[in-house]
């Protein structure tokens, strides 16, 4: 992303479930469908215009091609989401890597790079984490 890119606090929230999907570099159907679902369902999204994640999606992948990309990525998110939605954007990220199933090792590592760049207290993490595992479940 451009030095000057400016995120709407949405746009931080896209790009944190956009970065969980490409870390294993395999973007999966299900994990699109679940972050447009997100997209279209959630408060936090109410006044989001969702033909921006057309535009996201390519800036992240070129983001997260650059050497120090997730860096950067952490950095913009920090400055553009507000502190009270930073477990927010771990819940949606944990809801994004469970959509398809599975959680693999890049995911995995993922989560984790989210959790410590946002702070996050391990103990909510867990009841997030533990959440989401709840809700994808299959029978």
């Amino acid at each position: 992303m451009p030095e000057t890119t400016i995120l709407s606090p949405q746009d931080s929230l896209v790009a944190i479930m956009l970065a969980v999907s490409v870390a294993d570099g395999n973007v999966r159907t299900a994990e699109l469908l679940q972050i447009s679902n997100l997209i279209e369902n959630l408060p936090a999204f109410a006044d989001y215009d969702g033909a921006k994640l057309q535009a996201m999606g390519p800036m992240m992948l070129r983001l997260m091609n650059d050497d120090d990309g997730l860096d950067r990525l952490f950095e913009l998110v920090r400055r553009f989401l507000p502190e009270r939605l930073w477990e927010t954007a771990y819940a949606l990220a944990c809801d994004v890597a469970a959509a398809d199933g599975r959680i693999s090792g890049p995911e995995a590592d993922m989560l984790e790079a989210v959790r410590e760049e946002l702070s996050l207290d391990r103990l909510h993490a867990a009841a997030i984490e533990r959440g989401a595992r709840a809700r994808y479940q299959r029978v």
